[in-house]
């Protein structure tokens, strides 16, 4: 059977295997861009005739899905395929044995060289949604993480697209201390190098094709938030408060099982207090946008140190009352409930029209509220489950230990799920 050669071009002459898999083509697909690029092979002139030039993608791979049995198929593809690439569509679509990769060096690569820094520990990302909305693969990252994700990495490579483009990412990152670099059309002949701050750098348009690269400079941050990350469970006197008004330890780490939060999506988090919820929740998933609903000021205050304090750049506070605050919010995937001021029949109305599946959790202090909760969540269709947490603490009471019990706490789950 026919294999599929998938054959990087950009950087480098082609060597002796992939040049003669691409000789004896019956058919070599690419793009219009990258039919600018194969002008450079002049070597291989004699393969024009051969050149089928696609709209997208998807409609290469149906091509090949159609013909590669019967006559023998090249793909040209960008630097290395296999590294956010095409060849991970046509191994997918037809299968590891079906296909034959030849990489090229890769845009990152030459990036990194272009500029003069490493890429040891550097974490690879891909912004590029790709060319058809309607069919394109859920990204790892998205562009908001950055500012987080800077915190947590010495240096980000970034694949950009048309949308995410290198203005919009400096935009992003602006207040950060770090140095962009933009290798914009690496491989053409026009190709340059350009570094700033992510100021500099958003007062800047940029030729496409790009990659950019993002330095920290923030290395005693760094440092520090790399030794605060490795604990998991903040203790209440790490977290600025004021007259014990937080979520004790132990219930908030109940409350957070329950939730079973997504690495991904958006957690609404109403009656937030000083966020102690919040912030342990931005730390375990840095891909989650946390948005933490309080209206009392001082609390907003203590909210927004702990968000500094602790790096939480996902996380976002929201000064006012549910559900009114709630509104213009995106639609969440998870919703935690520690304090509802009297409305908490408006707030799980809202909260369940606005998230398609996912789970609510509600602590609950007293039994009317406990009532409350369970009653509006099977109102709503809701499926539902309640624990009762009760924590008791030792105490030193004259040179001897003696528990002492806390309040305890109903904790109500309510999980949506689409039927």
């Amino acid at each position: 059977m026919n294999k599929i050669n998938v054959i990087g071009i950009g950087f480098r002459p082609l060597e002796k295997k992939s040049g003669e898999a691409l000789t004896a083509s019956d058919v070599v697909l690419t793009n219009s861009r990258l039919l600018d690029v194969f002008k450079k092979y002049a070597e291989y002139a004699d393969v024009k005739d051969r050149i089928v030039v696609h709209g997208t993608v998807y409609e290469m791979l149906d091509y090949i899905g159609a013909n590669y049995k019967d006559r023998k198929i090249s793909l040209l593809a960008a630097g290395d395929p296999m590294f956010f690439g095409v060849g991970r569509l046509v191994i997918e679509r037809f299968g590891r044995d079906a296909a034959e990769i030849y990489p090229d060096l890769s845009s990152v690569q030459v990036a990194f060289s272009r500029t003069g820094e490493t890429s040891n520990d550097a974490l690879l990302i891909s912004l590029h949604g790709g060319p058809d909305p309607s069919k394109r693969t859920k990204r790892k990252y998205e562009i908001t993480e950055l500012p987080y994700l800077i915190l947590r990495n010495e240096k980000i490579a970034v694949l950009t697209d048309r949308e995410n483009n290198p203005t919009r990412i400096a935009d992003v990152l602006s207040g950060s201390s770090a140095k962009i670099y933009v290798c914009e059309r690496i491989g053409y002949d026009d190709e340059r190098v350009i570094a700033g701050t992510p100021e500099e750098i958003a007062e800047k348009e940029f030729a496409h094709p790009n990659v950019v690269i993002i330095k920290s400079l923030a290395a005693s941050a760094l440092t520090d938030f790399r030794a605060s990350e490795l604990i998991f469970g903040l203790k209440e006197d790490e977290i600025e408060h004021s007259r014990g008004m937080i979520t004790k330890d132990e219930v908030r780490a109940v409350a957070l099982h329950k939730l079973r939060l997504p690495q991904q999506g958006v957690l609404w988090d109403i009656g937030a207090g000083s966020g102690s919820v919040s912030v342990e929740a931005a730390r375990i998933c840095p891909g989650l946008r946390i948005y933490a609903i309080e209206k009392n000021p001082e609390q907003i205050r203590h909210m927004n140190a702990n968000r500094e304090r602790f790096n939480a750049a996902n996380l976002e506070t929201v000064q006012g009352e549910a559900p009114g605050a709630l509104e213009g919010l995106p639609s969440p995937d998870r919703v935690f409930i520690g304090g509802s001021g009297g409305s908490i029949k408006e707030i799980i109305a809202l909260a369940c029209a606005k998230m398609k599946q996912g789970i609510m959790v509600i602590n609950a202090v007293t039994m009317e509220t406990l009532n409350d909760a369970v009653t509006y969540l099977e109102a709503e269709g809701l499926k539902v489950d309640v624990c009762e947490v009760s924590v008791s603490r030792s105490k030193k009471v004259g040179g001897r230990r003696h528990m002492s019990a806390l309040n305890p706490i109903f904790i109500v789950v309510g999980e949506k799920v689409i039927t």
